[in-house]
């Protein structure tokens, strides 16, 4: 009996454990939003397509998308620094079907331009994953 108690004091000590560790929704679209812009960062724009939201490629073009954001990283040059300003949940977007959103600001400095702010809204995909589904350079 001591056996039996001991053994479900420790799976409820790991589970705890394992729950205070587990990653917000806004960590998970940070990291998200991160990975998907190394991938523009390092001009690829094609992967980048890829990896957005269902509801991103519904909207956009692909062949598109690349030409824009060729055009658009030519005039602005590399990202030589950005920070994290904000990041806040939404359940709803204007134009977008409701869902789990986090809204993320970035201030980024880039070769052309020293102060802009990206915005980027990662959404709980269908599969579950965090995928961009919006992104603005103001």
């Amino acid at each position: 009996m001591k056996n039996l108690f001991r053994n479900i004091l420790i799976a409820t000590l790991v589970l705890s454990f394992g729950t205070c560790f587990a990653a917000s929704p806004e960590k998970k679209a940070q990291r998200a939003a991160n990975d998907w812009l190394a991938l523009i960062d390092g001009k690829n724009y094609a992967e980048s397509y890829d990896e957005a939201a269902t509801f991103f490629k519904a909207m956009v073009d692909k062949n598109d998308w690349i030409k824009t954001l060729r055009n658009l990283r030519s005039m602005l040059g590399e990202a030589t620094s950005r920070k994290l300003l904000s990041a806040k949940r939404a359940n709803k977007m204007a134009g977008a079907p409701d869902g789990e959103y986090v809204i993320l600001t970035y201030k980024t400095k880039f070769d052309k331009k020293a102060d802009a702010r990206e915005v980027i809204v990662p959404m709980l995909d269908k599969d579950g994953k965090w995928r961009i589904s919006g992104y603005h350079i103001q």
